[in-house]
């Protein structure tokens, strides 16, 4: 199944720097390897903001839940939520 999540982060100010740095790292590490695998197929930046529109591939919605309750960031994002189904006007074959 597809889906369409928005994530904005909101990490607090007084965070330290060097925990703000590794909980980051963190996260590049755990979504590369998501996108690696097909499970996030892709990930844009919202200009301006801390935020991000990716697409996410995967079996159902407890995995997308899983796999967001997994990210580092977690605890500092709204999320939003959209399922996905294949338009009949699209002309991509790989669409589901």
């Amino acid at each position: 199944m597809l889906f369409k999540v928005e994530m904005t982060v909101n990490i607090p100010l007084d965070m330290p720097v060097e925990t703000a740095a590794e909980i980051k790292a963190k996260e590049k590490a755990y979504s590369q390897q998501l996108q690696n695998e097909g499970k996030w197929r892709h990930i844009w930046r919202v200009a301006g903001l801390y935020s991000n529109v990716s697409i996410f591939d995967v079996k159902d919605a407890e995995e997308l839940h899983n796999l967001l309750l997994a990210l580092p960031l977690y605890p500092y994002m709204n999320i939003k939520v959209d399922a996905l189904c294949r338009h009949p006007s699209s002309i991509r074959d790989d669409d589901k």
